[in-house]
């Protein structure tokens, strides 16, 4: 897809109405600071579309970034960080279950660390709820090449997840 218009259209924090988008969405889940922002701001090919920093816990409202008119990216806020985790893990719960136009959940994990039991709970609900999710692991520059094959294998068995799934 040739990304033509990319625009935040709709920011929902805790007190928010969730929108009825009618549009094909795709959603970013991860804990805090795995680079979710950061990812999106690539995949759209922008330098700041998505708010990026190095404190955990910024992204703290659902953003909806509307693509071509044609369909939506959510970017969740992150889990596991203590003084934001209670607070928006109700958003994040409320999103993916009253979500009619959700068609795809990206689930990112640190690829330097073994994944948490926030990540495994993500993980277990994508799949509860009739997704396939597809993981990406990120941060894959701050590791040596020769650990690569043994950090997804550590990702794998700990997540439980099929062999061509990362």
């Amino acid at each position: 897809m040739v990304i033509k218009q990319v625009e935040l259209q709709h920011v929902c924090g805790i007190t928010s109405k969730l929108p009825d988008t009618g549009q094909v969405e795709v959603a970013f889940a991860g804990k805090s600071n795995v680079g979710k922002s950061s990812l999106i701001n690539a995949l759209m090919n922008r330098k700041s579309l998505a708010r990026t920093s190095a404190q955990p816990g910024k992204t703290q409202t659902i953003n909806f970034y509307n693509i071509n008119e044609a369909m939506y990216l959510v970017d969740l806020p992150g889990y596991g960080y203590a003084k934001v985790s209670a607070k928006w893990g109700k958003l994040i719960e409320d999103y993916l279950h009253q979500s009619k136009m959700l068609h795809a959940v990206f689930l990112l994990i640190d690829i330097r660390h073994a994944p948490s039991n926030n990540d495994r709970i993500m993980y277990d609900w994508i799949l509860r709820n009739g997704y396939q999710p597809i993981i990406i692991a990120t941060k894959l520059d701050k590791i040596k090449r020769s650990q690569l094959q043994k950090q997804v294998k550590l990702i794998r068995e700990t997540l439980e997840v099929e062999k061509d799934t990362i």
